[in-house]
């Protein structure tokens, strides 16, 4: 339509969310369809947190509060990224947004210029480049992939880095392959930047309580100090702590980055809702002790999906540190025709005839940047876990 923003067509529906609306449309129509698109646990907010966000209700703090954010959950934040990270911030360096995507989305509207270039490394998550391209932004995606374990090297950061780099975001254990890099793979990384001083990191450490075995999670500014003042910290409630759709994330970093940011949010969103922000600071203040058995659960499903898919021809699934989801390799369904007559020519015709002819909806790997793959959220049960693998193996047994 002629009205329409040029913006608007540099950048595309999240195709995350096109996925799962598909597949609530098939299922709408009567059809058996197990969706593993969405990012997001299949359990309920803790009761202390819900009890803390009736309470506020009950209390009348359903009112308008400071645009980035009450004070009570700054200091809150504060005293998180201290006691997880070892990070020291002050509550005028923190920003509470409405939901992670937000508060990335207003550091790169905030810094971003025609012609900065900003380093992605890929499989990405999805919103990544589109947000840096309506900031007015340029995605540079760097492939990390299998044979890395889906980890960009050093060497590949270096050779990205231009005059023109404004920003490297850093995801850590990932969306979408779930890869978490070690104290000693992220010094690597760290030891790069540090010979860069006109590069900023935005570290989006969302999965940071969701690591499993031996593995421990460590983020930019804690493994290298002398990144602090160039480092925009995130992180949010959503995953760790099952509040999606309580659209409550954060972020710490230097003061004028901060306050850059509340200016966008105040003329955009303004606050983030009044009683979710009540309840994040119950989720970050009050007891923690559900998140080592949710990730033991997590973990348990993890093992499941990567052996099942293993176990699928053509594919081969590496075993991720962290998150909840696997990026598993399908080259050798490549220039196959499926039972059903598609012809497999990608892995969108992948995913594409794996919903249609078995009911199972993924995400195909191109949406997030590598290919022949597909993304799986493997967080639902086991039962439905293994019977949308079953049925994969089923699809690709019958690939000719």
């Amino acid at each position: 339509m002629a009205f329409l923003s040029d913006t608007l067509a540099r950048v595309k529906p999240s195709p995350t969310i096109a996925v799962t609306t598909k597949a609530a449309e098939l299922k709408a129509q009567g059809r058996d369809i197990i969706g593993l698109g969405a990012g997001e646990p299949d359990f309920d907010t803790p009761e202390n947190i819900r009890a803390a966000a009736k309470a506020a209700i009950d209390a009348g703090k359903t009112r308008y509060t400071p645009v980035d954010g009450i004070p009570e959950l700054k200091k809150a934040i504060c005293a998180k990224f201290l006691r997880e990270n070892g990070l020291t911030y002050q509550p005028n360096q923190v920003s509470v947004g409405t939901g992670g995507k937000q508060i990335l989305y207003n550091a790169l509207m905030a810094t971003c210029n025609p012609g900065d270039e900003v380093i992605i490394p890929a499989p990405y998550w999805v919103s990544y480049p589109d947000m840096v391209l309506l900031a007015g932004g340029t995605p540079v995606p760097v492939v990390a992939g299998i044979e890395t374990q889906f980890k960009l090297t050093p060497a590949q950061l270096e050779a990205a880095i231009t005059p023109k780099t404004k920003w490297f975001i850093f995801n850590s254990p990932s969306n979408p392959t779930g890869a978490g890099y070690t104290a000693a793979e992220l010094r690597g990384l760290t030891d790069v930047l540090m010979k860069h001083p006109h590069v900023w990191i935005m570290s989006d450490d969302m999965y940071e309580h969701l690591v499993f075995d031996d593995f421990k999670f460590v983020t930019p500014a804690q493994i290298e100090p002398g990144l602090y003042d160039r480092t925009l910290t995130c992180n949010g409630v959503s995953k760790s702590y099952a509040m999606t759709g309580w659209r409550i994330g954060y972020a710490a970093g230097p003061v004028a980055l901060i306050k850059a940011m509340a200016t966008i949010q105040s003329q955009s969103t303004s606050n983030p809702s009044s009683v979710s922000q009540y309840a994040a600071l119950e989720a970050l203040n009050g007891p923690q002790d559900f998140l080592a058995p949710n990730r033991l659960l997590f973990q348990r499903r993890r093992d499941l999906v990567v052996s099942m898919l293993n176990a699928a021809k053509g594919v081969t699934c590496p075993n991720p540190e962290g998150a909840f989801y696997v990026y598993p390799d399908i080259s050798g369904c490549i220039g196959k025709t499926s039972a059903g007559g598609a012809k497999i020519g990608n892995d969108e015709d992948f995913a594409t005839a794996l919903l249609e002819e078995t009911g199972v909806a993924v995400v195909f790997g191109a949406a997030f940047g590598l290919s022949p793959n597909f993304r799986v959220s493997y967080a639902t049960s086991e039962t439905i876990l293994a019977e949308a693998c079953r049925r994969i193996q089923t699809f690709c047994a019958g690939l000719v």
